[in-house]
């Protein structure tokens, strides 16, 4: 085969010593630069040491500056947070942080969000593999039958991590399980796949005659969205709801309860003629917005968004019942991204960085995809939306 001129490679440069100093990201900045043409004046123009950025990114050469908007304040009545709150959304989106902070003003006049998580568990799910189903079978049993000592030897590779159950799902001479951990302050992927692989590798030795796997069967679904984790919870399940007197509704947006009602019932429709993962507004705006402002993984979004709405008229018609389930809401207010600068002062804003604060960040996150809901929704039926986009969005001229 003959090689082209333009077949040799550059490698983007690396300093072997220290790769995050100010001197290593002006390299490759010089670097690619030189290459392209491009001018990165601002994408080098920083205010930390890249010494923090070790364990978050490779090749570092400065910051996408996203614009981070505060809507607020909104009233949440849970169990792990009790008060109003301000909310920082990044988005480059016009008129997303206007109409939370419309939502979040008509939720907080209607007495606030309540908000419950049911069960938080991060999985892996290796697969086993036999010669035919009925070893596939026996295996089940033995699982079954040293469920403690499984759980000891994947318990056994972090301080944190704690087995909580494992599923069973048998396809052909295979043996799918899925291993279920509460992860404490931390979303948990990689928690979740050193421990189960620790406990794969002594059901390997352990199990007579010997067993074969794969540690991830794609059962666990990371970054996809799946119906198992509408069914089973993946990150937290966790429900927004609010009642919403029609006074307030019609003040607010120019519609009224049984207006908003009549819609869902047309919505509900379409989100199953499309098959839908949310049979709601956006949940993936708020947050989108809010996993870019506070170091969350972005690409969980794929799972997070998904969502069950539930509404009702109440009161002869006089309020309105509004909750959104999220079934697959993974977020962390320690490790990954939550220690950069930026992102610890949002999650600051919240009162949510750092270790006991998960579960908190949780119950903010829901009860803004409430508001986000309940203002787009009332756009949508009140006629205003598209105009409201050309006011204060991309359009504007």
């Amino acid at each position: 085969m003959t090689q082209r001129p333009n077949d040799t490679r550059l490698s983007v440069p690396r300093d072997r010593d220290n790769d995050y100093t100010p001197e290593a990201a002006r390299m490759r900045r010089e670097f690619v630069s030189g290459r392209t043409g491009a001018d990165l004046s601002h994408t080098g123009s920083f205010s930390f040491d890249p010494a923090v950025t070790r364990g978050n990114i490779e090749n570092f050469i400065g910051v996408a500056q996203v614009p981070v908007g505060l809507a607020g304040p909104l009233r949440i009545e849970g169990e792990h947070v009790s008060e109003d709150v301000y909310v920082p959304l990044a988005t480059t989106e016009g008129t997303l942080v206007a109409s939370y902070n419309r939502g979040m003003r008509i939720l907080t006049e209607a007495g606030g969000v309540k908000t419950t998580i049911h069960e938080r568990f991060m999985q892996r799910a290796p697969v086993f593999h036999f010669n035919d189903a009925r070893g596939a079978r026996e295996f089940a049993g033995w699982v079954e039958s040293n469920l403690e000592q499984i759980r000891m030897a994947a318990e056994a590779s972090s301080s944190i991590a704690k087995l909580s159950h494992v599923e069973r799902y048998a396809v052909g001479p295979m043996l799918h399980l899925r291993f279920n951990y509460e992860t404490g302050d931390a979303a948990g992927q990689n928690m979740a796949g050193k421990a189960t692989f620790a406990a794969c590798e002594w059901i390997a030795k352990s199990y007579p005659g010997g067993a074969r796997y794969t540690l991830s069967g794609a059962m666990d679904t990371d970054k996809k969205h799946s119906q198992l984790n509408v069914l089973h919870s993946r990150g937290a399940r966790v429900i927004a709801e609010a009642r919403i007197p029609s006074s307030l509704l019609r003040e607010r947006v120019g519609v009224a309860a049984e207006d908003l009602f009549r819609a869902r019932l047309n919505s509900f429709a379409g989100s199953v003629m499309a098959g839908s993962a949310n049979n709601g507004m956006h949940a993936a705006n708020a947050l989108a917005a809010l996993f870019i402002a506070c170091g969350q993984d972005a690409a969980n979004v794929a799972e997070s968004h998904a969502a069950m709405t539930y509404v009702r008229l109440e009161d002869g018609g006089e309020t309105y019942y509004w909750s959104i389930t999220l079934p697959a809401l993974i977020v962390a207010t320690f490790g990954g991204g939550t220690g950069l600068p930026t992102q610890a002062e949002c999650l600051d804003i919240l009162g949510c960085r750092g270790k006991g604060k998960v579960r908190r960040f949780i119950e903010i996150c829901a009860a803004t995809v409430l508001a986000g809901e309940v203002s787009l929704a009332g756009a949508v039926v009140a006629g205003d939306w598209v105009e409201s986009h050309e006011k204060l969005g991309r359009n504007r001229g």
